[in-house]
């Protein structure tokens, strides 16, 4: 439960920067972006610890920043502060789990259903903002559909001539094009962040035509079908863009041993195999965590915590 603590605070961290000055992160879609990452983050860890109170909280904050990355609206003094106090009660449970007299769940829930008209006066809120016409309307090309398919075949086109300042800067040039194709921010963060990975050449072209067509092509469907909300860069693409810290380098460890029986955990993630044959665990713990809150959901996660609780007691 350490790790949770520690991870949650950092988490807690992100939020309240955040929130305290909302106007500016409304602005920088890849900040609002890491405002829904943290509260999500935050929900797994709970579920996975069986901390229905904070799951539930964290849900709620995680709901919200995704309606603010839909719908960028304009924020005022009275959607920061019902965000706050909203935060406030997450940050009073997590801070109640370390108490030295031990923590109840039901004390949790009861500071849940205290809270409760918080969170229904700030999706309240939220809504009358949205019919306000505060929200500016995203809007894309109509072609778009057609014109991101042309640009990846140019990008494929020019990874495959291989790598030189020249075509890096011809695929910045396609990136940057590809930008305008909507006003949607989560697009053009997503767009910013592929030009930034571009513009590093310590990244190979073996590495970056992968990630970088696979990414883009499935934000441009996701554009087109008005799936914005889950228009959304890789952590892979960001270390790559260098926007967020690289995991530190350790050995990698299984998490069973080959000739230890393969939990259901295993056997039930389709949706894992298919975008990967084996999850290979770094040795330190809290990269370990990361791995396996992105790899796994919640029912999985459960699972796991409980077949670790067996092994160690």
């Amino acid at each position: 439960m350490g790790f949770f603590i520690e991870e949650a605070k950092e988490h807690l961290d992100t939020i309240e920067q955040g929130l305290l000055d909302l106007q500016s992160t409304m602005s920088d879609a890849e900040q609002l972006n890491e405002l829904f990452r943290a509260a999500h983050s935050v929900k797994g860890g709970a579920a996975m610890l069986g901390f229905d109170s904070i799951q539930r909280v964290a849900h709620h904050l995680e709901d919200y920043f995704k309606i603010l990355k839909e719908n960028p609206i304009k924020p005022d003094r009275q959607l920061e502060d019902l965000f706050l106090k909203g935060f406030d009660t997450l940050k009073e449970l997590v801070e109640a789990i370390q108490s030295p007299y031990g923590f109840q769940e039901s004390q949790g829930q009861q500071m849940v259903q205290e809270a409760q008209p918080i969170f229904s006066e700030l999706q309240t809120y939220l809504n009358q903002l949205l019919k306000s016409g505060t929200a500016p309307v995203v809007k894309t090309n109509p072609d778009a559909a057609a014109l991101v398919n042309a640009a990846l075949k140019k990008m494929l086109q020019l990874f495959k001539q291989g790598d030189s300042p020249t075509s890096r800067q011809q695929l910045g040039t396609l990136c940057n094009r590809m930008g305008q194709l909507s006003t949607s921010s989560e697009w053009r963060g997503l767009l910013r962040i592929a030009q930034a990975a571009l513009s590093n050449s310590q990244n190979s072209y073996s590495t970056l035509a992968p990630i970088l067509i696979k990414e883009l092509k499935q934000a441009g469907d996701y554009l087109v079908a008005g799936r914005i909300s889950q228009i959304m860069p890789s952590q892979t693409l960001q270390k790559l863009a260098g926007t967020v810290p690289p995991v530190p380098p350790s050995a990698p460890a299984p998490i069973a041993s080959p000739n230890a029986p393969k939990p259901s955990v295993a056997a039930e993630s389709s949706t894992l195999t298919a975008r990967t044959q084996q999850l290979v665990v770094p040795l330190e713990p809290r990269a370990a965590a990361r791995v396996l809150l992105e790899a796994f959901n919640k029912e999985q996660l459960i699972e796991l915590a409980e077949f670790l609780m067996k092994a160690i007691q």
